[in-house]
């Protein structure tokens, strides 16, 4: 067995014990609804996030790759989670923190986005 294959092997035992373990999650989180009988935004955003980890898994799974806007889509909604589960006591200015880290993250999204535009290309030499 070459080096090569037995990384990929661990890579992908590694990906399907994150993937088993976020489904894990997931459901109990869902069973945790059920019997509080009450759904808020916070579980909503922490389903989902569950959800772009096992789609951020089946990517890599499928192509070997992982785009770097999962995981910073998974901060954004992490970032919205703490704030929205922040207790009204705290400082405002955590508040102001986090909102600019939200920020920095999007822009960052927008930037990686960016770089496909064809006008954003460099210009070949035309003799």
């Amino acid at each position: 067995m070459k080096l090569h294959d037995l990384i990929r092997y661990i890579q992908i035992i590694s990906v399907t014990i994150i993937f088993i373990g976020s489904f894990i999650g997931f459901l109990f989180e869902i069973y945790g609804m059920f019997q509080n009988n009450k759904v808020d935004l916070a579980d909503l955003l922490l389903l989902f996030i569950y959800v772009e980890v096992m789609g951020m898994t089946r990517v890599y799974l499928l192509s070997e790759e992982i785009r770097i806007t999962y995981p910073l889509i998974i901060a954004i909604t992490a970032i919205s989670r703490l704030i929205i589960l922040q207790k009204k006591d705290l400082d405002p200015s955590i508040l102001v923190y986090e909102s600019v880290a939200i920020l920095i993250i999007a822009l960052a999204i927008i930037v990686l986005r960016l770089r496909y535009l064809k006008v954003l290309e460099p210009k070949k030499n035309q003799k």
